[in-house]
Order: structure tokens, then sequence, then C-alpha cells
């Protein structure tokens, strides 16, 4: 069956059960069924919530793997299948073995971010994230059917091909589909996907934890199959990168997914004229300029670019925030915490992550990057050092086997002391989840040109697997050999970050593009860095005021396009009515 035919039968139904209501559902979602979106024939929705909701469930499938680990690596189904520590106790696999499992998702997520932006570029946005979605059920059909540790190890590299492919163009594709005074809001939203991710998969396995045998883990990892169908069959419905296909030449389609998505269907929009007047200008100038390539990253032009986009993913990782989400049941063991009671107070942490990302996509456009970042890492920091000291000042060293024959947790914590480590625990997560959580995905998009922009998000992201990879490794052992110090050194690293962003990372939001290139050239500026980074502030509030017509009075607007005059006249018609 088509999607046109199948959008035929669903508005059949519709009519059948409320006159109307097929008419009302088509304006909300913007659906159009016609030939000029970008894919054929069939339905292409235009309303850009709708398309973020389906895209980042990209992001989603990272939350289920990260959420599926640290649920099950405690289980008995789990350490009695893969014990190594001999027959008559399931101590499960050893600490430089469970570490590569965990980081084995990483590493293939590290190899596919960097290709993911020569397919993007080649086969579109939006085909890259449905290869991604096929790849995830390959992945998840090994995982499940895993026989034994290196089994399990390929099929946690194949899910992380598709993870890789996500992350890093899931923000591309949403960011240059979605109107600018948007783009915050709705690229931030893959943060919050990948908190519903961790949450609903962590109580999918803790449900599936009172199962006897292998099934326990079996089933979870089965069920992460779904999320990804779910996916495939989604992006069917949605159009793609208007940029994208003017790339291609399809000119004709670019313009029509404009006029779905920032025109509200409208074919006389001037505000969707403009946009695509400029869309035409900015290729022309990318053509005449040499062919794009990983080096120009590295050129002196960009260098800068290149550097924070990098960093703001490998600080992200390093705020030891997954090593949280990964191994949250070791944390939690150090404090005494066993069986059930273990598993649902684990499970908190990730409701916090989930609540506490809403905050930031109400005002992150509004509060800025800069801010939200500086804030974030210094209470985390603040955490970090809290558990470090209760550790080494009340911690006790349980023996070889660790607290409840979990080798990790190797220092336990008893009495008001564990309350307080489980205490530092959930203001660490309440602390990433509206700061660098989002941010991490926002700012990267926002720094580059359009011709630069899958690649460099990619280059950037692979950062982000490359950490993730080796601090999935190395965390194990060190909660093993240098115990309570783990929190000291990710505490350190914190301070660290918040010294970088001060100095080096400048304010981006409610900035055009065009803007955000003329601060990092400001010749004015510092060489090479443009604008000091503590100069810099928010424009959402003036871009907001300009787009709704207020400062109108005080501005001549030449341009027949532009958006300021489109908001005016607008506003004007809605005064005369």
């Amino acid at each position: 069956m088509s999607l046109s035919s199948f959008w035929k039968c669903t508005s059949t139904a519709f009519k059948f059960w409320k006159p109307g209501r097929e008419a009302k559902i088509g304006r909300y979602l913007s659906i159009r069924t016609q030939e000029h979106t970008g894919e054929g024939s069939g339905v292409t929705v235009g309303n850009v919530y709708v398309i973020a909701a389906v895209s980042i469930i990209g992001g989603g499938l990272f939350g289920f793997d990260i959420s599926s680990m640290s649920a099950i690596i405690a289980g008995k189904g789990y350490l009695c299948y893969f014990n190594q520590g001999g027959t008559d106790e399931c101590l499960g696999p050893d600490s430089s073995v469970q570490g590569g499992i965990t980081a084995s998702m990483a590493g293939g997520s590290w190899l596919a971010s960097l290709v993911s932006g020569f397919i993007s570029d080649a086969y579109g946005r939006k085909t890259s994230i449905m290869i991604g979605a096929v790849i995830w059920v390959i992945g998840c059909i090994i995982v499940a059917a895993s026989q034994n540790i290196p089994m399990l190890i390929v099929g946690r590299i194949i899910n992380g091909f598709c993870v890789g492919i996500c992350s890093a163009q899931v923000p591309v594709y949403i960011s240059e589909i979605a109107p600018p005074t948007k783009r915050g809001r709705l690229v931030g939203a893959q943060q919050w996907a990948i908190t519903w991710g961790i949450l609903i998969m962590f109580y999918i396995s803790y449900g599936c934890s009172f199962i006897n045998g292998p099934s326990a883990f079996r089933i979870p990892w089965a069920l992460q199959m779904i999320p990804a169908i779910l996916l495939f069959f989604g992006m069917m419905f949605l159009p793609e990168s208007p940029r994208w296909l003017a790339s291609k030449d399809r000119w004709e389609q670019c313009e029509q997914v404009l006029i779905l998505t920032h025109g509200k269907g409208d074919p006389n929009s001037p505000w969707v004229a403009r946009e695509f007047a400029e869309i035409k200008e900015w290729l022309e100038i990318e053509r005449r300029s040499k062919q794009v390539s990983y080096m120009e990253l590295f050129s002196p032009r960009y260098i800068n670019r290149t550097h924070i986009g990098l960093f703001t993913q490998i600080w992200s990782q390093l705020t030891g925030m997954n090593v949280m989400m990964y191994y949250i049941t070791y944390v939690f063991a150090m404090a005494g915490l066993t069986g059930n009671t273990l598993l649902v107070s684990s499970s908190i942490q990730y409701v916090i992550n989930v609540v506490m990302t809403v905050p930031a996509l109400i005002w992150i456009d509004r509060v800025g990057r800069r801010p939200t970042l500086l804030i974030g890492s210094t209470l985390m920091a603040t955490w970090l050092f809290a558990n470090a000291g209760i550790l080494a000042t009340y911690g006790t060293y349980p023996g070889p086997n660790g607290v409840g024959n979990i080798k990790e947790a190797s220092t336990e914590v008893k009495g008001a002391a564990s309350k307080a480590v489980i205490a530092c625990s959930y203001l660490f997560v309440a602390s990433y989840a509206p700061t660098w959580g989002p941010v991490s995905w926002i700012y990267p998009p926002e720094l580059y040109p359009n011709h630069l922009r899958g690649k460099a998000v990619a280059l950037s992201t692979s950062g982000n697997w490359a950490f993730n990879f080796a601090l999935g490794y190395f965390v194990p052992p060190a909660f093993i050999s240098i115990r309570w110090k783990t929190y000291l050194i990710f505490a350190i690293f914190c301070v660290a970050m918040t010294i970088h962003v001060f100095f080096l990372f400048p304010e981006t939001a409610g900035k055009p593009l065009e803007e955000v290139t003329e601060m990092f050239e400001d010749p004015n500026g510092i060489p090479y860095l443009g604008t000091p980074a503590w100069k810099t502030r928010s424009q959402t509030r003036h871009t907001e005021r300009l787009e709704q017509g207020e400062a109108l009075e005080k501005k001549v607007v030449e341009d027949e396009f532009s958006p300021e005059r489109h908001e005016s006249v607008a506003i004007q018609k809605q005064q005369d009515v």
C-alpha cells in the first residue's frame, strides 16, 4: 500500500468518526499529498514539531542502549550467563571485559559518526537516519540472540553504527528544517528523547529482571527493535532537508518543503521567498569555494569553531554523566542498596533526567548557551567533589569481590553517608539534565556555515563517542583500582570545562548564522578567535521583537521579502480584522 493510499484510508476513517476531524488533523500536521517534497508521491507532514518528534526517536535509541546495560549488568541472569569468575559463583564478566562490552557500542558509534557526514551529503539527511534505523534492528537481533561475549560485543558495535549516524545527523536534519526562532528548542529535544529512552528501557529491563534465566536480558534487548521500526516508517512521512535538496539542484522540491514547513502551505509567503533566495545565494557562494573536506575544518578560518564544537561534545562526556547512566547500579551498591531496592533507586535518577530536561527546552533560547553551560559545570563539580569526599572519609573496603559480589562496588558506605552519596548522585543528574545535556546537541550545529555543517557536526559527535568509548572501558577498572578518586577526576574535569567555556565559548542564541560568522571573524576581536567570548550575549529577545514588528517604527525595511515586513503585514491584517 502506498503512503497516499494509506492516508486516503485513514482520512475515510476520520470522516466516519466525526465530520471535519480529518481536515483539522490534516491542517495541524500540515499534510500534503503531492510529488514536490523530495520523496516522490505520497503523504508528507510539514508540522515542524511533528517532524522533530519523529526524527528524535533516533536519539531515543541511544537512551535505550544506555539503560539496557545499566539495569541488566547487576542481574543474576546476565551475571550467570556471561560468568567469567568460575563455575561456583555468578560473578559475570571480568571488569575489563565488562568495560569492553559497554564501550563496544561507543566504538561503533565513533566509526559511524565519522562517515555519517559522507552518507548524509550523498544520500540525504532523511535517508541517512532511515539507514541508521535498519542497522539498529540488525544489531538488536544479534544482541538478543547472543550466545557468548564476542557475539554480544559484535551486536553492540552494530548498534553503535546506528547511534553514531543518528546522533550526528538528527540534529543536522532538524536544524536545517526548523524555523530560526524554534531551532534551539527542537534540536534540544533530541536530549529529551535520549532521557525518555533511558527511562523506558530501564523499567522494561527492571520488569524482565524477575524472569529466571537468559530471557531476563534477551527480551528487553529484543524489544529495542520497536522504536527503530517506528523511526524507519515514520521518516517516510517526513520531508527531506530543503538545504540538502538545494545542494542537489532539486529547487522545486526545496521550495515546496519550505512552503510546507515554514510557510504553512502558503506558496505566496514572503518569508519563504526570502529563505529560498538566501539558500540560492549561499549555495552559489559555497560552490565557488573549494571542495568541502574535513581538512577545511582545520584551516585558520575554522579551527576555533572546530575546537569549540569538538570540546562541547568531549566535555559533555567528561562530566561523567554517561558513567552515571551506565554504572549507576555500581554506585548505589556502594551505598548499601541491594536487589529491587537497588534497581528502583537507580530508576529515580532516570525520572529526574527526563523531568529536568524540560525546563531547558523552554528557556534555552532566551537564557542562552554560555550561562547554561557555566552553571551546569559549576554545580556538577560541587556534587562530584562532595561524593569523593564522602567516600574517602566514610568509605570502607569490602574485599576483592566488592559489595554484594559486584567487584566494581569497591567502597562501602553506611548510614547517613550512604544517603548523602545517593542525594549527591541525584543532584548531579538534576544539574546535567537542563544544561550540558541539551546544549551539547544544540551548540555545534550553530557554529558552522551550511556547506560545512554535515561534516563538522559529524566530527564533533565523533569526539563524543571517542570519549564515551574510553570512559565506558576504563571506568569499571577505575572503580576497583582508584575507587573514590574516580569522582575526584571527573570533578576536576568539570572545573576545567568551566574555565574553558568562560574564555572561549561565545554566545550563539538568537543570532543568524551570518552573525555567528561575523562574531568569529570580528576584525576588532582576538586574532583567530573573534569577539571575546565573555563579551557575547544572547540576542533572542531582540530577534523576537523584530519578528513581532515591535521595532519596525525605528527601522526602515527596504527588502520586500524581509521577515520583519512579513510579520508587520500579518499583524496589521489582524488589527484590521
